[in-house]
């Protein structure tokens, strides 16, 4: 007997629910502990000969397990050289969508006290303003809110106030919904929500209700001025060296905290909380999140029948495997920042990728783009290839999206191989 697509899901539907098909079907996870990783730094010296970046920390966590961990280059060349060290703290840009604002914003929907479909102007009244009123706390999360990119130059404003008000004036350059555009707007609004809901500033909220719980000791807003020659400087911007200060000009003018950049961490740090996303919200003893908010933030959240996926905060991709480019862009979820940093966490292969650079020093000529993208073909070509139903076997929550996707690929062979039916 032949099966369409969408019978052979179902059946997988099925024998998910019975429980007769094995959690680990097909590859070895494990195998990363064996394999051998030294190609991961002719890979980074091969980016510093070529001048894309003067130093780079990489660190790759599998199965409860840090397998590689090491610093490369330089932070600093001049006004001195400064080696870079596993320790060094980065600007992660927006990184700090994720890490900072997102979580702190499923905390709050977990307690009750936030809704993600609610509109946020419910929790911001003024944001309303301007054609505002209906975009939801999903769609700014999914950047599906259709906000510009960022604010209007050509509206002056200085300071966290001055941004909010500037905030208030924008408008949508769509209708809400119906189009994906990344906009840092949308966290930077965001910030402000967990300000007003939780009665705490993001960086207030965040130090005490996810870093300080973590132990992530080095992970904050607005590094003091003693850990200068721990951070790794970005750009030479109007003629100062950005050292120890955001790099991202919005949230250097917010005062250094915003709900889209001006976290610092280390590699270290990054590994703690992508451990704990891994095993669904705790780390050792300590509960952050719930598993089922950390699945619902890592699956298919765009607007139905949207083609650009997002999670909630995160960007979704395919999951650690030899065929990842052959597989749907689902399983594993990311997040990278201008500065040149990459935070990749997979639940299917429990694996998780830390790519921190400066590539922005000293004049914001260098590109992370070709090191983080031979890492993760690198850590992937490690790993067996995979199928659709083990993919799914691993992560059940998106059964659902691998069905309704096989359906409308057979009503309609020319959608597109990640087009998303639906928010899971």
């Amino acid at each position: 007997m032949i099966w369409s697509a969408s019978a052979r899901v179902l059946a997988l539907l099925a024998l998910l629910g019975t429980g007769t098909l094995p959690a680990q079907a097909g590859g070895d996870p494990e195998r990363l502990h064996r394999a051998d990783l030294s190609g991961i730094a002719r890979i980074v010296h091969q980016e510093i000969g070529a001048g894309r970046i003067p130093g780079a920390v990489v660190l790759v966590g599998n199965e409860d397990r840090i397998v590689y961990r090491q610093a490369f280059g330089s932070a600093a060349l001049w006004p001195e050289r400064l080696p870079m060290t596993v320790g060094t703290l980065f600007d992660l840009a927006s990184l700090t969508k994720v890490v900072a604002t997102t979580t702190a914003i499923m905390q709050l929907v977990e307690q009750g006290k936030l809704d993600l479909d609610a509109p946020a102007a419910r929790y911001w009244p003024a944001f309303g303003e301007n054609g505002k009123r209906a975009i939801t706390v999903r769609e700014m999360l999914t950047h599906y809110s259709e906000l510009a990119p960022d604010l209007n130059p050509e509206v002056p404003w200085d300071g966290y106030r001055g941004a909010l008000r500037a905030i208030v004036a924008e408008k949508p350059v769509a209708t809400p919904g119906t189009r994906y555009v990344y906009s840092d707007i949308n966290f930077e609004a965001l910030g402000e929500i967990v300000h007003r809901v939780s009665g705490e500033p993001l960086d207030t909220y965040c130090a005490k209700h996810i870093f300080g719980p973590l132990n992530m000791r080095k992970t904050g807003f607005r590094p003091p001025a003693r850990e200068r020659y721990r951070i790794a400087p970005t750009e030479y911007l109007d003629g100062q060296l950005r050292w120890g200060e955001v790099h991202d000009p919005t949230a250097y003018r917010m005062g250094g905290v915003s709900g889209h950049a001006g976290l610092f961490s280390t590699a270290d740090d990054l590994a703690i909380f992508a451990q704990m996303l891994l095993d669904g919200g705790v780390f050792h003893g300590v509960r952050i999140l719930g598993r089922y908010a950390v699945e619902r933030m890592t699956v298919p959240q765009s607007p139905p029948g949207k083609r650009r996926l997002r999670g909630l905060g995160w960007d979704l991709s395919a999951p650690f495997a030899a065929n990842r480019d052959d597989l749907r862009p689902v399983g594993a979820y990311d997040h990278t920042g201008f500065t040149g940093t990459l935070l990749w966490v997979d639940p299917v292969s429990k694996t998780y990728v830390i790519v921190l650079t400066n590539r922005v020093y000293p004049f914001g000529q260098g590109n992370a783009g070709p090191l983080r993208e031979a890492v993760v073909h690198l850590v992937a070509s490690c790993l067996g290839p995979l199928t659709d139903a083990e993919v799914v076997a691993r992560r059940p929550r998106l059964a659902r999206y691998y069905a309704l996707v096989s359906r409308c690929r057979e009503k309609t062979p020319a959608v597109l191989h990640g087009a998303c039916p639906s928010p899971l």
